[in-house]
């Protein structure tokens, strides 16, 4: 099987960040500096769990700001190398499912990479859901990294959260952790698919 990985740097007038990507790591090869230590700890869940070798920099933002711009950047950028690292998608499984409790709290994550980008967060009804946590991430910041993932990468990523924690740490980290485990499914080879992309078109742009 030839090298999965990729290599992006991408700039613009808010930020300036970098990543190299090995889809068939070891989960424990990372160096995170995106600047935001909670996301920072999320995006090292995210790899740890799904066996990928990261390195992401933010070597320059407007933090000062506010942390939309970067949070939604870093996404852009990571869905850009899944992408990239993954070329024709021929022999991968393409569907991926997997869930990861915290304490009471399960976050469930259901991938599928079919070159539509799509991303939907559902929580369940009459939820109180905390606003943010003590360092100002939110659930809402949750969705504007996972939206700008899932188009960047051309996914269709449905997120669940039950039993939604009042920290919101507990409900960020374990939608993470699934995320990671069912990227890593839909990622995975497929040897009885060897060279043949999953899709009865016979293409996933």
């Amino acid at each position: 099987m030839s090298s999965r990985t990729a290599v992006i740097e991408r700039k613009s007038k808010e930020t300036h960040i970098k990543v190299k990507l090995n889809i068939d790591g070891r989960g424990d090869r990372t160096e995170i500096k995106t600047g935001i230590a909670f996301l920072d700890h999320m995006i090292e869940l995210f790899a740890f769990h799904g066996l990928y070798d990261l390195e992401l920099e933010v070597v320059s933002s407007d933090t000062a700001i506010d942390i939309h711009h970067t949070n939604e950047d870093i996404g852009i950028v990571l869905g850009k190398a899944f992408k990239q690292a993954l070329g024709d998608k021929a022999g991968i499984r393409r569907f991926g499912c997997a869930g990861a409790p915290m304490e009471s709290t399960v976050g469930r994550a259901i991938v599928d990479i079919s070159g539509r980008g799509y991303f939907k967060l559902n929580v369940e009804d009459d939820m109180v859901v905390p606003v943010k946590s003590k360092d100002e991430y939110s659930l809402t910041y949750l969705e504007h990294f996972m939206e700008s993932f899932a188009h960047a990468m051309g996914a269709t990523i449905s997120i669940t959260l039950q039993n939604v924690s009042d920290d919101v740490h507990t409900n960020v980290e374990s939608v993470f952790k699934a995320f990671g485990l069912a990227l890593d499914q839909a990622t995975q080879i497929d040897a009885r698919r060897e060279g043949i992309v999953p899709s009865t078109k016979g293409i996933i742009d």
